[in-house]
């Protein structure tokens, strides 16, 4: 098999241009468009305008290949695409998410040159509840495979047992014969030969998220004593199984530290490259995370490969939505033509995988309130059970939105509008105030008051609701209706995925002790409460908060903001960014994150972060998705005398803050976390953490940046350490040109001598690669009117990123300027 890189030389316009330009795949079409206030994509888009790209390619077909077969992988397309061969429209993808290969050896001119031709249709907006992407947003590959070959996919790897540990390898090929491999690093443990055997691995180490070990599966196709295809794969040894009991990985029960995971990468919008889907896996894995949910598509190849490698468990996702509509011009109306392509893909693509460990059929569809929606739901099941027995079928479901639709209430209407009617109705149930909402939310069993009148508003989306109900939605499906609404569809799946229902949390295991349950999608600022659950009740098998990282579109649905726009839901353009990840668009985490670790006991001692300072007397437009809106800085510049809160978090019992030597008192540790009200003084802030005993058990510093101030530009060092283990990964699919160069990311900071960050004097900056490319440069400034793909971007807090593409073994040097004359440049080495 040769699997050829078919990314680069490219020819890219707007359909109607006369003039292309040259672009190397992954390619975001919909990054390069100007953003508009009137955009019809609106806020979940974040302003930017929908198209129709054309995609060409010439390249030159062999003679040797004829009689082989020579097929093309599209990794994701956003989205209708279709696909012409040497002129003829042959092939087509609906879904903007789906992987597929097609079989191009009878469309071929051999010995000449060809041409495939991919145009892209996301014209019709709205059509997404977030920022797409548009065009050939992940990688494209070219595989020629021989007469004698082993099929694409054609090999199954699949734990019989763990103890003794048995292997099941399956190949699907065409002539010849198999002989079966199993490598540790480079080093033989067991080997067979045939086509569907059974292998004892002696000894073997187990994958998990704490031990991801991998071994290598290679297996070889002989015709006659001659080797002419082989496959590398690399895979982890591990079984899972689930009960009322609790989820066991390799008979070790598990509790899930989850985070939801939108599909873009923020400064580079849709574009998946191998680096940046990696990076974003070690980030989470280092903040204690264990756990994704791919929302709420199937995630790519290369997040996969990085979630095996550092030990991640996955949820792979089909859809949004089902059959009706969320967004006007969305899915709905092509997935009953092309939802068992779509499974089937989901899973050829994930099989070997052992982070895998589920898949889900949808996100808030409220369909399995009636007959049909249900007979559909157990269609998605067996599709799923029959393509992997082994792996449990689950979906994020909001009991909300199921128990108003089996009363006739549903939340969109037929053009994926939300149907006001509905939500000015939904007030009969448990809510909590604003005084209430957040993490003081009312408890079970409470009555809250009723839910404000949304008749009037002009949201299109349900999120709308859960703003104005904060905490508070998690009990609106407490009730005995909602529990016999949501009942059948939750039944029907091996575990059940809970969106903000934290509520009935305490009550399923009487009411349904059959029933395996875990929070699908939930507030950051409940994980306090909903992780002392997920330790309490075996049949909780752990939380996924919304969300891990920030994403565009949905703009401004997380942010605490100062700007008077921030108080409608539809936050109006410039907004950009979502504003609810614990980890910002640039890969910092912001405090909650902090405050997840001595939840979760990821980590212990004690962490600060501190209100912004530089709005003073001023309360910020808050927001359900977050607890807080405090930065980890201590560098206030011109801010002497303004009020902060300093927010500590630890898991000991009581904290103290030290401010330039000065003891600020003593506090309580109440949920992971105490505040302190002071004001902002230049210097020293220390938090010092204490047990019961009154011993100290951490400290944490944050000192102020002195006046003078420069530009520091510090490429990541973790990008050389990604690089090796993708190569590895790389060699292993025996791709020919593994990749497009190297991607490196690089902060840029402004800060004094020591590195000190200055979170009160942000600029304009400009930047400018030579001997490499600029992929992207932004803050994570959640409303701006600043472009990623322009070199200019104003620093938000302090920090910007830039991400740089070079070619492999040669240097490239970025030039970082200031609208305030500092400079500063960097060269970086791939």
């Amino acid at each position: 098999m040769k699997m050829i890189n078919f990314n680069r030389s490219w020819e890219f316009c707007r359909e109607g241009e006369e003039t292309s330009r040259t672009v190397t795949l992954p390619h975001d079409a919909m990054l390069h468009e100007a953003r508009q206030a009137d955009a019809e994509s609106g806020s979940a888009g974040a302003y930017f305008p929908g198209g129709v790209y054309i995609y060409r390619k010439e390249f030159d077909v062999p003679s040797e290949w004829k009689g082989q077969q020579v097929l093309i992988r599209f990794e994701g397309i956003y989205r209708n695409a279709v696909i012409a061969v040497n002129g003829e429209d042959c092939f087509e993808i609906a879904n903007g998410y789906t992987e597929r290969s097609f079989d191009l050896t009878e469309l071929l001119r051999y010995g000449e040159a060809n041409e495939i031709r991919v145009r892209a249709d996301n014209s019709k907006q709205p059509n997404s509840r977030w920022y797409s992407g548009s065009g050939i947003y992940r990688p494209v590959t070219l595989i020629v495979l021989p007469e004698t070959r082993i099929e694409e996919e054609g090999v199954r790897i699949r734990t019989l047992s763990i103890d003794p540990a048995r292997i099941e390898i399956a190949t699907a090929h065409r002539g010849g014969s198999v002989k079966v491999e199993i490598l540790d690093g480079l080093d033989p443990v067991a080997a067979a030969e045939g086509d569907h055997v059974e292998i004892p691995v002696p000894g073997a180490r187990l994958w998990s998220a704490e031990h991801p070990h991998l071994y290598v599966c290679r297996v070889t196709l002989f015709d006659g004593e001659r080797a002419v295809d082989s496959r590398e794969i690399s895979f982890g040894i591990r079984r899972i199984s689930w009960s009322s009991k609790g989820l066991f990985v390799n008979g070790e029960e598990t509790l899930l530290r989850g985070g939801c995971l939108h599909h873009d990468n923020g400064v580079l919008g849709a574009c998946t490259y191998e680096e940046s889907e990696w990076r974003k896996v070690r980030i989470m894995k280092e903040l204690g995370f264990n756990a994704i949910r791919s929302s709420h598509n199937p995630c790519s190849r290369a997040l996969l490969s990085a979630c095996d490698y550092y030990g991640m468990y996955m949820m792979d996702e089909t859809w949004d939505m089902w059959y009706q509509h969320k967004s006007k011009y969305d899915y709905a109306d092509r997935i009953r033509d092309f939802w068992q392509d779509d499974i089937r893909s989901l899973v050829r693509k994930d099989y070997n995988h052992s982070s895998v460990i589920m898949y889900s059929i949808g996100n808030e569809i409220s369909e399995p309130a009636k007959p049909e929606g249900m007979e559909f739901a157990q269609k998605l099941i067996d599709a799923f059970h029959a393509e992997d027995p082994d792996r449990p079928v689950t979906a994020g479901l909001n009991l909300m939105i199921v128990a108003n639709a089996a009363k006739g209430k549903e939340m969109y209407n037929a053009e994926g509008g939300i149907n006001k009617d509905t939500a000015a109705d939904i007030g009969g149930q448990e809510q909590a105030s604003e005084e209430t909402s957040g993490a003081d939310a009312a408890g079970a069993g409470e009555e809250a008051p009723q839910m404000p009148d949304f008749s009037k508003m002009d949201s299109t989306m349900f999120n709308m609701i859960a703003m104005q109900m904060g905490s508070g939605m998690n009990h609106s499906a407490d009730g005995d209706d909602a529990d016999q609404a949501t009942s059948p569809i939750l039944d029907a799946l091996d575990l059940a995925g809970y969106n903000y229902a934290s509520g009935r949390y305490p009550m399923e295991g009487e009411k349904h002790p059959n029933r395996v349950i875990y929070g699908s999608e939930t507030l950051p600022p409940d994980l306090a409460d909903n992780w002392a659950m997920v330790k309490e009740y075996p049949y909780l098998v752990g939380d996924f908060m919304w969300i891990a990282f920030d994403y565009l579109g949905e703009a401004g649905i997380g942010a605490w903001s100062y700007s008077p726009d921030a108080m409608q839901f539809d936050k109006p353009y410039p907004w950009l960014i979502g504003g609810a990840g614990v980890i910002d668009i640039l890969g910092n985490p912001d405090a909650e994150a902090y405050r997840n670790q001595m939840i979760w006991g990821t980590d212990s001692g004690v962490k600060m972060a501190v209100t912004p300072a530089n709005h003073p007397g001023e309360e910020p437009y808050h927001s359900a998705w977050r607890g807080t809106n405090a930065v980890r800085s201590w560098s206030w510049k011109g801010c002497e005398g303004n009020p902060v809160q300093v927010e500590v978090y630890s898991d000991g019992t009581e904290v103290e803050v030290i401010l330039n030597g000065e003891s600020l008192g003593r506090k309580t540790v109440e949920k992971y976390q105490a505040i302190f009200e002071t004001v902002y003084r230049p210097g020293r802030l220390e938090a010092v953490s204490y047990d019961a005993d009154g011993r100290e058990t951490g400290r944490d510093l944050l000192v102020s940046a002195a006046e003078d101030l420069e530009l520091h530009i510090d490429p990541e060092s973790s990008s050389q350490k990604n690089c090796a283990a993708m190569d590895a990964g790389c060699r292993r699919e025996e791709k020919e040109d593994c990749r497009e160069g190297r991607i490196i990311y690089v902060p840029v900071t402004l800060a004094d001598a020591e590195g000190r960050v200055e979170s009160n004097a942000d600029e304009l900056l400009s930047a400018e690669v030579s001997g490499g490319e600029l992929l992207g440069f932004g803050s994570a400034n959640p409303r701006t009117v600043d472009d990623f793909t322009s070199g200019q971007y104003t620093s938000y807090y302090g920090r910007a990123l830039a991400v740089v593409r070079m070619e492999e073994g040669r240097e490239a040097v970025l030039l970082v300027r200031s609208a305030s004359g500092k400079c500063a440049e960097k060269v970086l080495k791939a």
